[in-house]
């Protein structure tokens, strides 16, 4: 090409010339909006880093939330944010510090899906609001006019939400976008943790607080009963578990005479040797968890003085719920038992004196009391001899008329049971034995029927009652052979009925004879028994 002639601006060769180099513009573009992003980027990331550089050193919650909001708002280019904290027991956000225009909103409390702060809580994630000031879900609040584009972050740990952060642009042409967003939530996971440490401060100093609390109240109680125990009248001794002394106090060495140098770390040796099974026994109760109370036993001073003591003693515990050892508080009764048994021995001689003195009296009027008694006694013996005979024969009364009744209502009872079994027999039985009759049958079906039939007559006849209230001896088969014998049948037949063999039924028919006393008399057996029917 002729550099004199150039080409056209339409020339291909420019055409490709241009695009180039809009592709090279571009490409620098490009690459300055990367640049300018991996150096925002970068801010972020130091920020981030001094954030929680500050954060860590920061223990005081509110303190630690104005960092937080001072932080976070700088690193987006606003003045005004707000920080909101769960109210668990109350169910519902409350703001715990603002800026700008939410500075004057501290304590605003916003319930599940109210406000931006409410709707954050629902969803669970970050929330863009493009107008707060004519958005739908916004807190009618006069302040919040001047609001444009606003953002809420959740801080958000395993147990769910615990806050929102909340920030906010007053300039139309200010706005949040991804990399605001991205570098928000990094930052609330940051706030988070610092808050959460915060808060593990809060209740550790609250539990140490209440330790050093418990641990004064401790130690006064201890200053307390020390101080009970050191003015106690009465000796006292502390044990541990291995019968040890570990504390006697002024009125224990007052009263035994040992000190507290010769006793602690020790086992006191002040027990007599009589009174050791009594006193094992009391330790084996107190050991089961029972408390010993004003039990009576005695011991040894110093001096080798033996003392009536009345000894009470329970298990005292540790710190930690188990059990230490036992506290033991003795009283010496030696004075009041030696008075009770010299007042019991003035009361046996009062009381010999006054025997004495009323015997005489009671020698007088024995006689005369005797012939008193004796009289008495006669005459309440003929008085109640009176009335036993006369409720004796209001008693035979009662029982003649009672039994008059039971009497008569037992006849009634008999001839109407009487009546209903005659009645069911004859109305749900024989007329099914009559069409069993009319039926083919075999002969000995037909015997056995008609046997049967006979029977349920004997049943409701007298005979077998007869037979059963005359001869109770009888035995149920002796009946059986009876019945058939005054029904006319031979030995022969009953056998076949009875499935026996004829000479069963001979020794059943002698045993009847000799029942009814008819043995080795010439009278007809079934004569004998259609008499009894009658």
């Amino acid at each position: 090409m002729n550099p004199a002639n150039p080409a056209p601006p339409t020339h291909p060769s420019c055409k490709a010339l241009k695009a180039r180099i809009r592709a090279l513009e571009t490409q620098v573009e490009n690459f300055e909006k990367a640049k300018q992003s991996f150096q925002r980027q970068g801010e972020y990331l130091s920020a981030l880093h001094q954030t929680a550089v500050a954060l860590i050193d920061r223990l005081e919650r509110k303190e630690l939330l104005q960092t937080i909001l001072e932080r976070v708002s700088t690193l987006v280019g606003t003045d005004h944010g707000f920080v909101f904290l769960m109210n668990f027991p109350r169910k519902e956000m409350e703001m715990r510090v603002g800026k700008g225009v939410f500075a004057g909103q501290l304590g605003l409390r916003v319930k599940r899906g109210e406000g931006l702060g409410g709707k954050v809580w629902v969803s669970e994630k970050p929330v863009l609001v493009d107008d707060y000031s004519t958005w739908d879900g916004r807190i009618a609040e006069k302040d919040f006019d001047r609001l444009n584009h606003t953002i809420g972050i959740p801080l958000k740990s395993d147990r769910g939400i615990q806050g929102v952060i909340g920030l906010a642009h007053t300039h139309p042409d200010k706005r949040f976008d991804a990399e605001d967003i991205a570098m928000l939530e990094r930052f609330a996971a940051l706030a988070l943790i610092a808050l959460e440490k915060a808060r593990l401060y809060a209740d550790v100093r609250m539990e140490l607080a209440e330790r050093k609390k418990a641990e004064e109240q401790i130690r006064r109680s201890e200053q307390r009963y020390r101080g009970l125990l050191e003015s106690s009248p009465d000796p006292v001794v502390v044990y541990d578990m291995r019968g040890n002394a570990t504390y006697v106090n002024p009125a224990f060495e007052q009263t035994f005479g040992f000190s507290r140098e010769e006793v602690i770390g020790k086992k006191v040796e002040f027990v007599p040797e009589e009174s050791w099974p009594e006193t094992e026994k009391a330790i084996e109760t107190m050991l089961s968890g029972q408390k010993i109370n004003l039990f009576e036993t005695r011991r040894r001073t110093k001096d080798n003085r033996v003392l009536d003591v009345q000894l009470s003693s329970t298990l005292y515990l540790d710190h930690k719920g188990n059990t230490a050892g036992n506290i033991v508080i003795l009283r010496d009764i030696t004075q009041q038992k030696r008075a009770d048994k010299e007042l019991k021995n003035y009361r046996d001689h009062l009381e010999d004196l006054v025997q004495e003195r009323t015997l005489e009296l009671e020698v007088t009027n024995l006689h005369l009391g005797k012939e008193i008694e004796e009289r008495k006694r006669v005459e309440m013996a003929l008085r109640k001899r009176e009335k036993e005979l006369e409720a004796q024969s209001d008693r035979l009364k009662n029982v003649n008329i009672a039994l008059k009744v039971l009497l008569k209502q037992r006849e009634a009872d008999k001839l109407e049971l009487e009546e209903k079994v005659t009645s069911n027999i004859k109305e749900l039985v024989s007329p099914y034995l009559e069409r069993l009759k009319s039926g083919r049958l075999s002969t000995r079906q037909d015997t056995l029927v008609d046997v049967l039939e006979t029977n349920l007559n004997n049943i409701i006849s007298p005979f077998i009652r007869n037979l059963s209230s005359q001869f109770t001896h009888f035995t149920p088969m002796e009946v059986r052979v009876a019945n058939l014998v005054k029904e006319g049948k031979t030995n022969k037949e009953m056998a076949e009925l009875l499935l026996v063999s004829k000479n069963t039924v001979m020794f059943h028919r002698f045993n009847i004879r000799r029942k009814l006393g008819i043995k080795n008399k010439k009278v007809n057996l079934c004569t004998f028994l259609m008499a009894l029917d009658k």
